[in-house]
């Protein structure tokens, strides 16, 4: 059956009180970390696919985001990138969870995001979470940081694991974030996670990043654990640190990045009188070199991004 733009399979579930929890590509999907933890949930979950734009090309440049061919059981498969729902009931709360792979649109964005609205209002959702990873000025020597909006109530099971930080930017965004500003009107519950990477690293899958994203996901939602398991981040980490000559440029950025991380980065609210660290942060900033540094890294990344070569 057709909701908005999107083609569901039948026969489609019934569903109450779901969660909607989604992932922005490739802009707020730095080391993948968004779309590693949705794959993790969705297999603990066992969830089946629930649909798919029925015609992507509308608000995709196939020139792109590249189609792909792929040989499966000794056969040539064509597969188109699109936007994926997957549905799961999670049998231990009785909730309806959807899982849904949004990508950047190229063209027409109100109808995309309008049908995803829709879906979410089909789908009976009463709650939406976007999680994501971005690149900032912190070092891979300290926990991972993972910063967003939730509901105090949230913000109390997620205890420590959470940096409960307002996001004050200002300036260009994606036109995914009008899906956010249409559930809020209609009196639908919005929240965000987003896990904080360091620059100079730039995994392709960053495992440890999806690990902590995860492990948030787990205390607000009451999955196990478990399913946040971190040897393969931590591994990847530890091949990082025995890579680092720390006499050189990058053991010195490393250093400042840790100092700016103990001493602004790593407070949560509350912790500290304000005016008083509002004192401490005027006195506390990184270096130009470091700066400089972190600025020719991100024309990089927006380099690589541009070339369609790169691109997933």
């Amino acid at each position: 059956m057709r909701v908005g733009e999107f083609e569901l399979a039948d026969p489609v579930p019934e569903m109450n009180n779901t969660v909607a929890i989604g992932m922005l590509r490739p802009w707020v999907d730095v080391g993948r970390v968004g779309t590693l933890s949705l794959r993790k949930l969705e297999q603990y979950l066992g969830a089946k696919e629930l649909g798919r734009l029925a015609k992507p090309g509308k608000f995709f440049d196939f020139t792109r985001y590249r189609p792909r061919m792929r040989v499966v059981n000794g056969k040539r498969v064509f597969t188109k990138p699109n936007t994926i729902v997957h549905h799961a009931k999670d049998e231990y709360s009785g909730r309806d969870y959807i899982f849904i792979h949004i990508r950047e649109p190229h063209n027409f964005g109100e109808e995309y995001t309008d049908s995803i609205v829709e879906l979410f209002k089909y789908c009976k959702v009463t709650e939406y979470c976007r999680i994501g990873g971005m690149y900032d000025s912190v070092p891979h020597t300290r926990p991972i940081l993972v910063t967003g909006s939730m509901t105090d109530e949230q913000e109390g099971k997620a205890g420590t694991l959470l940096n409960p930080r307002r996001s004050t930017y200002q300036g260009p965004t994606s036109i995914i974030n009008q899906i956010n500003e249409d559930l809020t009107e209609q009196g639908i519950q919005n929240t965000t996670l987003m896990a904080h990477l360091p620059q100079y690293v730039q995994l392709d899958e960053d495992h440890l990043g999806a690990s902590r994203l995860l492990e948030v996901l787990c205390a607000v939602y009451n999955f196990p654990s478990d399913l946040a398991e971190k040897s393969k981040g931590d591994q990847q980490y530890k091949d990082i640190e025995r890579a680092i000559d720390y006499g050189g440029e990058v053991g010195t950025l490393i250093k400042q990045l840790e100092t700016y991380f103990d001493r602004v980065l790593s407070r949560t609210e509350g912790e500290e009188d304000p005016d008083k660290a509002q004192e401490e942060d005027a006195d506390i900033s990184l270096s130009a070199d470091v700066e400089d540094f972190l600025n020719e890294m991100g024309e990089r990344f927006e380099d690589d991004r541009s070339d369609p070569s790169q691109r997933n």
